[in-house]
């Protein structure tokens, strides 16, 4: 099992934070594997919602839809692949640590199937890689702006 958590703190205050990760529309301008998200379920997101996205992981492009399983909104985001390469759950979680500061944890956890269960100690390095540049990008956004 690939099991990743990465964590940072950015110096914004929870709501900023969670509302901007929260947004699909936003996961190709701070996750540097992902390239598009297509909505699937009207907007806005809500338990049971579907989102589409394009990546490029370890240089193979992936296509997969994630859907909303738990949603706390300032709490906690836990959505899962419906579909795709790799079953995977992708777990958000926000902390704040004061009223300008927020803690905000990446978690991806999954199982890999056929040929892709070979690579897993690779798959998780750079996951672990991938995930602290997606987080040190979101964390430039939103102290930038």
């Amino acid at each position: 099992m690939v099991d990743v958590r990465t964590d940072i703190e950015i110096n914004q205050p929870i709501s900023i934070v969670s509302d901007y990760a929260t947004n699909p529309d936003h996961a190709p301008e701070w996750y540097v594997n992902i390239h598009s998200a297509e909505w699937k379920t009207p907007k806005p997101l809500t338990i049971g919602s579907q989102i589409a996205f394009k990546a490029n992981f370890l240089g193979r492009d992936l296509a997969y839809v994630y859907e909303i399983e738990e949603y706390e909104p300032g709490k906690k985001l836990v959505m899962k692949t419906t579909n795709g390469p790799f079953p995977m759950e992708t777990i958000y979680t926000w902390e704040e640590i004061d009223s300008g500061r927020t803690r905000m944890t990446l978690r991806n956890k999954g199982i890999p199937s056929g040929f892709s269960k070979l690579f897993t100690p690779v798959m998780a390095t750079m996951m672990k890689k991938a995930n602290k540049k997606d987080l040190e990008k979101i964390k430039l956004i939103l102290e930038t702006k």
